[in-house]
């Protein structure tokens, strides 16, 4: 799977995390989306202890609008190269108005964000949602709370995917 990253041009839109992360100035860029503010603090303290740039989002409309996705945003997204904003985007799937599940098809009907691996979390095991959000496009589901262990095994599946 290949990840976009800001320093990416034509010929190299291909590069993995494993090479961002050597880039040492730039750290991979998460994109956090929990309706709980206690649940968001802990993703984002997580991701921060793993050398993880971190961005949070409450909802999914406010996800939608820092990818440039949102409604009002969508004629003019491509031109403003919202697109390498983030390497990953990590999203509760129980969230009220819009669920992780639906901020995911968002995602993946965007020609310029489909590239980028979403990651759904949900305190709920549910095998039916977890199918149902892989075959969708996500690239792991992760039960909560999320643990420093979960994010060393998501940052090296990211990394093993990208090359």
């Amino acid at each position: 799977m290949a990840i976009s990253t800001p320093s990416s041009s034509s010929s190299s839109s291909g590069s993995s995390m494993a090479a961002l992360m050597e880039n040492g100035d730039q750290l991979p860029h998460v994109l956090a989306v929990d309706d709980s503010v206690i649940d968001r603090k802990l993703i984002e303290k997580l991701l921060k202890n793993s050398s993880c740039k971190v961005t949070t989002a409450e909802n999914g409309p406010r996800a939608l609008e820092f990818l440039g996705l949102g409604d009002h945003d969508r004629h003019n997204s491509l031109e403003e190269g919202n697109v390498s904003k983030v390497n990953l985007i990590i999203t509760d799937y129980c969230m009220p108005g819009m669920t992780g599940y639906d901020l995911l098809k968002k995602i993946k009907e965007s020609s310029v964000m489909r590239e980028v691996p979403v990651v759904i979390m949900s305190s709920e095991n549910v095998p039916t949602r977890i199918n149902k959000c892989l075959e969708e496009g996500a690239q792991m589901f992760m039960l909560k709370p999320l643990k420093q262990s979960d994010i060393k095994r998501l940052k090296c599946h990211l990394m093993n995917s990208g090359s």
